[in-house]
C-alpha cells in the first residue's frame, strides 16, 4: 500500500511538472526573432531607441537586441519598459505601450533559450523615417534657436520665438514640440502670435531668444520685438503646444481641434525651462507643423486644476521635509464636456496620482491611475472615445508625495520644505521645487460625441 501511495506521488508530480512547463497561451513553444521578438521590439522599443533617440542606446536589429538580451527580460518581465506609467486595469488610452502578459513572457522564453533569429532574422532592421515625430512626417519643420548649456547644475530658462512664414492662411491640423536634449528640456510652453496682412514688415528680427527668470512674459514682449508695428498686440492662440518630459503630441481626427494659422506668424516659448545638467551640450529642438485641407469641425478647450489653475489644493501643497502627504484639488464643471486628454503633473517628489469623476447621478468615471509616478514620462493620455462628463460633474485628482530621503528623486539633499507659494498657485517651476496639476482637454459635447473613435490613422 504504501509503494503504490508513493508511485502515486511521484505520478502526480510528474504531471505537475509537465503541466508547469507547457506553454503559456501565446507563447511560441520555440520563439525567433524574425518570428516573435522583432515586432514587438520595433513596435515598443526602436522609436525611442534609437540612433539620436531618446534612449540611451539603439535597439534596432537582431545584434543589438541580442547585446542587451537579459536586461530586456528584466526590464519588461518588471514593466519598467516599456514605460507606460498609466494603470491598464484603470482606464484605457490611444496608442498604449504596454506588453501584454504573453508578450513578456515570450521574450523571456526567447532569451532563456538562446535567442533563435529565425529566418533572415539577422537581417533584420528597423527603418526610422527621415523626421522625430510621435504624428508622422511634418509638413513643416521650425528650428529654435540653438542653446548652448553647460554643466552648471542649474535651473535656465527662455523666453523664445520661432517666427514662420507660409504662402496663404493655412489650416493646421496638430503642432508637435520636438526636443533636441530630452533629457534637460524639463517643459516647453508655446503660444501662436497671428500677424494680419500689413500689421507687421519684420516678424523674424533678432534676437530670437533671452534668457529670463522663471515665469516672465509680458516684461520681454517689446524686447524680442513680438508686437504689431503699431504697437499693438496681435491675436494669440494660448497654450497652442506644450512638452513635458517624454510628452507625445496628439493628433486629433474628424476635425477636432483644426485652426487657421495666419501666413505669417510666430511661435512664442513661454518658457523654455532646462532642467539642472552635469555636461556641456546644445539643445537644438524644433517645431512640427502638420497641415490638412479639413476645415475645423470642432474647437478643443484646455482646463488646468490645481497649481496655477482654476481649483485649490487640500491641504495646500506644503510638504515639509521628512514627511509623506497626500492632496487633492477638484472643480465642478458648469457644461456638458466631452473630455478627450488628461496631462496629470507632478514634479521629482511625486509618487502617485489618480483622476476620477463623479456625476451629478453619483456615478464614478474613472479617468486615470498612475501608482508610481515617473517624472520621466508624463504623457498627454488621449482617451479612445470622448468620455462625456455632464454639467454638474466634479473632476477630482489626488496625489501624494514623498519629500524624505527614502525618495531616490528627491532632488533637495536633506530635504527641504517646498509647495506653493500662493493660495491658488504660484508654485516656482523650478525642477526641485514642486507642483500638482490636473490638466484636461475637451470640446463642448454633442450628442454621440461618446461614439466618436480618436484613433487617428493620419499618418
Amino acid at each position: 500500500m504504501r509503494v503504490c501511495l508513493v508511485f502515486v506521488g511521484l505520478l502526480a508530480g510528474l504531471l505537475l511538472a509537465n503541466c508547469s512547463n507547457k506553454p503559456k497561451e501565446g507563447v511560441p513553444d520555440k520563439p525567433t526573432f524574425a518570428e516573435h521578438i522583432a515586432p514587438i521590439i520595433f513596435k515598443n522599443c526602436s522609436p525611442c531607441h534609437r540612433d539620436s533617440g531618446a534612449a540611451p542606446f539603439p535597439l534596432t536589429s537582431y545584434g543589438q537586441v541580442r547585446g542587451k538580451a537579459k536586461t530586456i527580460a528584466k526590464v519588461t518581465e518588471k514593466r519598467y519598459m516599456p514605460p507606460w506609467p498609466a494603470d491598464p486595469s484603470y482606464s484605457h488610452f490611444v496608442g498604449e505601450k504596454y506588453l501584454s502578459d504573453a508578450e513578456i513572457a515570450t521574450i523571456k522564453r526567447w532569451v532563456d533559450q538562446g535567442c533563435a533569429t529565425g529566418k533572415d532574422g539577422i537581417y533584420l532592421q528597423w527603418k526610422a523615417p527621415a523626421w522625430r515625430s510621435n504624428i508622422g512626417k511634418p509638413d513643416m519643420v521650425l528650428p529654435l534657436e540653438p542653446v548652448a548649456l553647460l554643466p552648471n547644475l542649474q535651473d535656465r530658462f527662455f523666453l523664445v520665438k520661432i517666427p514662420g512664414l507660409l504662402p496663404r492662411d493655412t489650416w493646421v491640423r496638430a503642432i508637435e514640440f520636438v526636443a533636441g536634449e530630452p533629457n534637460l528640456v524639463h517643459h516647453f510652453n508655446g503660444h501662436i502670435l497671428m500677424y494680419e496682412p500689413g500689421a507687421k514688415k519684420n516678424h523674424a528680427k533678432p534676437p530670437l531668444n533671452m534668457e529670463i527668470t522663471s515665469g516672465e512674459y509680458d516684461s520681454d514682449f517689446i524686447k524680442l520685438d513680438l508686437l504689431n508695428d503699431n504697437d499693438s498686440k496681435p491675436y494669440r492662440l494660448h497654450s497652442a503646444v506644450n512638452y513635458l518630459p517624454g510628452v507625445q503630441a496628439t493628433a486629433y481626427p474628424n476635425g477636432i481641434g483644426i485652426f487657421r494659422l495666419t501666413k505669417m506668424f510666430t511661435i512664442v516659448g513661454n518658457d523654455l525651462h532646462y532642467g539642472p545638467g552635469n555636461r556641456k551640450t546644445t539643445d537644438k529642438s524644433y517645431i512640427n507643423l502638420f497641415f490638412t485641407d479639413k476645415p475645423p469641425a470642432r474647437e478643443t478647450r484646455e482646463l488646468m486644476l490645481g497649481t496655477n489653475g482654476v481649483s485649490r489644493i487640500s491641504p495646500p501643497l506644503q510638504i515639509e521635509p521628512n514627511t509623506r502627504s497626500r492632496h487633492s484639488t477638484r472643480f465642478q464643471v458648469d457644461a456638458d464636456i466631452s473630455l478627450l486628454t488628461v496631462n496629470p503633473h507632478l514634479h521629482m517628489l511625486g509618487k502617485s496620482i489618480k483622476g476620477y469623476a463623479i456625476k451629478p447621478n453619483g456615478d464614478t468615471v474613472k479617468l486615470i491611475s498612475i501608482p508610481k509616478w515617473d517624472f520621466r514620462w508624463q504623457y498627454f493620455y488621449t482617451f479612445k472615445n470622448p468620455v462625456h462628463l455632464p454639467a454638474g460633474t466634479w473632476i477630482i485628482s489626488e496625489a501624494e508625495f514623498d519629500n524624505t530621503l527614502a525618495n531616490p528623486n528627491n532632488p533637495n539633499r536633506p530635504p527641504k520644505r517646498v509647495g506653493e507659494r500662493l493660495e491658488y498657485g504660484g508654485a516656482s517651476m523650478r525642477a526641485g521645487d514642486e507642483m500638482f496639476q490636473f490638466i484636461l482637454t475637451y470640446m463642448l459635447y454633442q450628442k454621440g460625441d461618446e461614439k466618436i473613435s480618436l484613433e487617428t490613422d493620419e499618418r
